[in-house]
Protein backbone atom coordinates (compact mmCIF):
# COMPACT_ATOMS: atom_id res chain seq x y z
CA UNK A 1 0.00 0.00 0.00
CA UNK A 2 1.13 3.50 -0.72
CA UNK A 3 -0.39 6.59 0.87
CA UNK A 4 -1.57 9.31 -1.47
CA UNK A 5 0.32 12.57 -1.73
CA UNK A 6 -2.67 14.17 -0.03
CA UNK A 7 -2.21 11.96 3.05
CA UNK A 8 1.53 12.59 3.04
CA UNK A 9 1.01 16.36 2.95
CA UNK A 10 -1.68 16.09 5.62
CA UNK A 11 0.78 14.43 7.99
CA UNK A 12 3.47 16.97 7.11
CA UNK A 13 1.20 19.93 7.88
CA UNK A 14 0.10 18.40 11.19
CA UNK A 15 3.67 17.56 12.17
CA UNK A 16 4.72 21.14 11.48
CA UNK A 17 1.84 22.52 13.53
CA UNK A 18 2.63 20.15 16.41
CA UNK A 19 6.13 21.60 16.77
CA UNK A 20 4.74 24.67 18.51
CA UNK A 21 1.05 24.41 19.23
CA UNK A 22 0.83 27.98 20.52
CA UNK A 23 2.14 29.64 17.37
CA UNK A 24 0.20 30.33 14.21
CA UNK A 25 1.75 29.04 11.00
CA UNK A 26 0.98 29.99 7.43
CA UNK A 27 0.67 27.88 4.33
CA UNK A 28 3.56 29.68 2.58
CA UNK A 29 5.87 29.06 5.55
CA UNK A 30 4.94 25.36 5.77
CA UNK A 31 5.25 24.94 2.00
CA UNK A 32 8.68 26.55 2.07
CA UNK A 33 9.85 24.38 4.98
CA UNK A 34 8.98 21.21 3.07
CA UNK A 35 9.69 22.50 -0.44
CA UNK A 36 6.18 21.64 -1.65
CA UNK A 37 3.35 23.43 -3.44
CA UNK A 38 1.27 26.01 -1.60
CA UNK A 39 -1.72 25.09 -3.79
CA UNK A 40 -1.61 21.49 -2.61
CA UNK A 41 -1.32 22.60 1.01
CA UNK A 42 -4.33 24.91 0.66
CA UNK A 43 -6.47 21.88 -0.21
CA UNK A 44 -5.01 19.91 2.69
CA UNK A 45 -5.57 22.71 5.19
CA UNK A 46 -9.11 23.26 3.92
CA UNK A 47 -9.93 19.58 4.50
CA UNK A 48 -8.28 19.62 7.95
CA UNK A 49 -10.26 22.71 8.91
CA UNK A 50 -13.54 21.17 7.74
CA UNK A 51 -12.73 18.09 9.82
CA UNK A 52 -12.07 20.27 12.88
CA UNK A 53 -8.43 19.20 13.18
CA UNK A 54 -6.98 22.65 12.52
CA UNK A 55 -8.26 26.09 13.25
CA UNK A 56 -7.83 28.84 10.68
CA UNK A 57 -7.58 32.51 11.58
CA UNK A 58 -8.19 34.90 8.70
CA UNK A 59 -6.77 38.32 8.09
CA UNK A 60 -3.53 40.10 8.89
CA UNK A 61 -1.57 38.14 11.44
CA UNK A 62 -3.73 35.10 10.76
CA UNK A 63 -2.70 31.56 10.10
CA UNK A 64 -3.41 28.03 11.18
CA UNK A 65 -2.88 25.93 14.28
CA UNK A 66 -4.08 22.68 15.74
CA UNK A 67 -7.69 22.81 16.94
CA UNK A 68 -6.95 20.35 19.76
CA UNK A 69 -3.86 19.01 21.51
CA UNK A 70 -1.57 16.78 19.45
CA UNK A 71 -2.06 14.05 22.06
CA UNK A 72 -5.72 13.79 21.03
CA UNK A 73 -5.14 13.44 17.29
CA UNK A 74 -4.91 9.77 16.26
CA UNK A 75 -2.94 9.02 13.11
CA UNK A 76 -5.34 6.32 11.89
CA UNK A 77 -8.26 8.72 11.99
CA UNK A 78 -6.27 11.32 10.06
CA UNK A 79 -5.20 8.87 7.36
CA UNK A 80 -8.73 7.46 7.00
CA UNK A 81 -10.11 10.96 6.53
CA UNK A 82 -7.39 11.94 4.07
CA UNK A 83 -7.67 8.75 2.02
CA UNK A 84 -11.45 9.03 1.83
CA UNK A 85 -14.10 6.35 1.60
CA UNK A 86 -13.10 4.86 -1.75
CA UNK A 87 -13.08 1.07 -1.71
CA UNK A 88 -9.73 -0.68 -1.37
CA UNK A 89 -10.46 -2.69 -4.50
CA UNK A 90 -13.22 -2.41 -7.07
CA UNK A 91 -15.18 -5.43 -5.84
CA UNK A 92 -15.75 -3.78 -2.45
CA UNK A 93 -17.48 -0.78 -3.99
CA UNK A 94 -21.21 -0.26 -4.20
CA UNK A 95 -21.35 -0.69 -7.96
CA UNK A 96 -21.36 -4.12 -9.54
CA UNK A 97 -17.82 -5.41 -9.94
CA UNK A 98 -16.35 -6.08 -13.36
CA UNK A 99 -14.15 -8.76 -11.82
CA UNK A 100 -15.29 -12.18 -12.99
CA UNK A 101 -14.07 -14.01 -9.87
CA UNK A 102 -15.64 -11.62 -7.33
CA UNK A 103 -18.33 -14.12 -6.19
CA UNK A 104 -15.71 -16.75 -5.31
CA UNK A 105 -12.72 -14.55 -4.41
CA UNK A 106 -11.33 -14.40 -0.89
CA UNK A 107 -8.96 -11.52 -1.53
CA UNK A 108 -11.49 -8.84 -0.59
CA UNK A 109 -11.90 -10.28 2.92
CA UNK A 110 -8.15 -10.51 3.35
CA UNK A 111 -7.68 -6.92 2.24
CA UNK A 112 -10.42 -5.66 4.55
CA UNK A 113 -8.67 -7.35 7.50
CA UNK A 114 -5.25 -6.06 6.41
CA UNK A 115 -6.40 -2.46 6.13
CA UNK A 116 -8.25 -2.68 9.44
CA UNK A 117 -5.00 -3.88 11.03
CA UNK A 118 -3.11 -1.00 9.43
CA UNK A 119 -5.53 1.57 10.80
CA UNK A 120 -5.53 -0.13 14.22
CA UNK A 121 -1.75 0.23 14.39
CA UNK A 122 -1.88 3.85 13.21
CA UNK A 123 -4.51 4.59 15.85
CA UNK A 124 -2.07 3.42 18.54
CA UNK A 125 -0.11 6.60 17.79
CA UNK A 126 -0.95 10.25 18.08
CA UNK A 127 0.37 13.35 16.41
CA UNK A 128 2.34 13.97 19.61
CA UNK A 129 4.16 10.67 19.03
CA UNK A 130 4.94 11.70 15.46
CA UNK A 131 6.36 15.05 16.58
CA UNK A 132 8.08 13.70 19.69
CA UNK A 133 11.53 14.57 18.38
CA UNK A 134 10.78 18.32 18.27
CA UNK A 135 14.40 19.46 18.48
CA UNK A 136 15.51 17.43 15.44
CA UNK A 137 12.40 18.36 13.45
CA UNK A 138 12.83 22.05 14.24
CA UNK A 139 16.46 21.92 13.13
CA UNK A 140 15.40 20.50 9.78
CA UNK A 141 12.18 22.41 9.19
CA UNK A 142 12.82 25.73 10.87
CA UNK A 143 16.57 25.74 10.26
CA UNK A 144 17.35 26.77 13.84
Amino acid sequence: MRLTTFSDYTLRVLTYLALDQRQLATIPVIASAYGISENHLMKVVHQLARAGVVKTIRGKGGGIRLARPAEEIRLGQIIKAAEGAAPIVECLGEEESACCIAPACRLSGILVRAFAALYDVLDEYTLADLAGNRRALKQVLLRV
